[in-house]
């Protein structure tokens, strides 16, 4: 992890934050059909393993932050089709998989602590779909977009499982034929990617960590360095604060301005 003498957002941990973010938000606005094996609605992306990769870098705090910033980059690469609702329970599933690995990584800084971290993970993760898809995502895609009709979701089912599935059985085999495997797949993905670079990873952004980090000018006291970096420091959350509102303007401009346009 970056060194913990350093203030926690330095500069180099905002711009590393900012890279693992951007590349999640791509991966996440870049979609695989897999409707030969899942509802056609199911679609995977690779998004978690920079995020998780990052976490294990910078830590969980950092790894939650940067899944928040891929879930504002896709809303404004690609908009919302949910109204946010969709959005909002994978930032929350892509948070419980993250911060869960990384605070046990942050405790157990080995190979195993890393493999404990990512399953406990990936059992959170997959709690917490099949919980969203159970309480709030089917009920709410049933509603409003299909008038609260079942045949769409059921019709979609059927495709894959035959008319075996009704509405009686649907979340029988929506939730655990379904979004089950589905989100064990997308992190054993993460996982499989995840274990053999991570360590090369942290490496990595300690050594620029070293090199960025600031040097406090000759001749100057503890005191007047340690000013001088929490200058720094207010300065750059504003800074990050920001971009964030900027961030989440544009996600509205996105979303609203058709909706004004088509008026």
């Amino acid at each position: 992890m970056v060194n913990a003498k350093t203030e926690y957002f330095n500069a180099m941990r905002v711009a590393v934050i900012a890279m693992f973010g951007t590349v999640a938000g791509v991966l996440y606005s870049l979609n695989i059909p897999m409707a030969a094996i899942f509802p056609f609605w199911l679609e995977l992306n690779f998004s978690d393993i920079p995020s998780l990769i990052g976490t294990f870098a910078l830590g969980p705090v950092s790894g939650a932050i940067i899944v928040f910033v891929k879930v504002l980059l896709k809303l404004i690469i690609k908009g919302t089709s949910t109204m946010f609702v969709g959005d909002l329970a994978d930032l929350l599933i892509g948070i419980a998989f993250v911060v869960p690995a990384g605070l046990i990584y942050k405790k157990m800084r080995t190979f195993k602590g890393a493999l404990i971290g990512m399953s406990v993970g990936t059992v959170c993760s997959v709690a917490l779909a099949i919980l969203a898809n159970w309480l709030i995502l089917v009920p709410f895609y049933k509603q409003s977009f299909f008038g609260g009709s079942w045949d769409p979701l059921v019709g979609g089912m059927q495709a894959i499982f035959g008319e075996s599935c009704t509405v009686d059985t649907f979340y029988t085999f929506y939730l655990w034929c379904s979004v089950l495997p589905f989100n064990v797949l997308r992190c054993i993905i993460a996982v499989a990617i995840t274990l053999p670079v991570y360590k090369h990873v942290s490496r990595a952004v300690n050594r620029l960590g070293d090199k960025l980090a600031p040097k406090c000018p000759v001749g100057s006291s503890e005191e007047e360095c340690a000013k001088m970096e929490k200058k720094r420091t207010i300065v750059l959350i504003s800074v990050c604060a920001a971009v964030v509102v900027l961030l989440v303007v544009g996600v509205l401009l996105r979303y609203y301005i058709p909706i004004w346009m088509g008026k």
